[in-house]
């Protein structure tokens, strides 16, 4: 009897278990906090940092030509800043890498600590 109603609550929670095992967690953090996410874009990377109504955003987009580098700043639905640059030749992973680096460090420094 016992190992039935063990078999049977597996089965009840199973699906809750995998759902909540799939399902990403929110992130709950002060609106004052910096929420960075970097992700893979083909050969390149993109990344976006939102703090309250402020984003700032950078995709390097890495083909076998040439490499695109695209800032954009906004606050709210303004754009503070809108800017591209175009490199010759693709820029190594490591170099994308590096300039994302930089990137996020440097909006770091200027935003202002709460």
């Amino acid at each position: 009897m016992r190992v039935t109603l063990v078999c049977l609550c597996l089965w009840l929670f199973l699906p809750l278990t995998l759902a909540s095992w799939s399902t990403p967690m929110p992130v709950i953090a002060a609106a004052d906090e910096l929420q960075i996410a970097v992700s893979k874009k083909g050969l390149g990377k993109e990344v976006v940092i939102t703090q309250g109504a402020r984003e700032w955003f950078m995709l390097v987009e890495v083909t076998p030509e040439n490499t695109v580098i695209v800032r954009q700043e906004k606050d709210r639905d303004q754009y503070v800043l809108d800017e591209s640059e175009t490199h010759d030749r693709p820029l190594a992973p490591i170099e994308v890498d590096a300039a994302i680096n930089d990137y996020i460090n440097s909006v770091k420094a200027r935003v202002p600590k709460p």
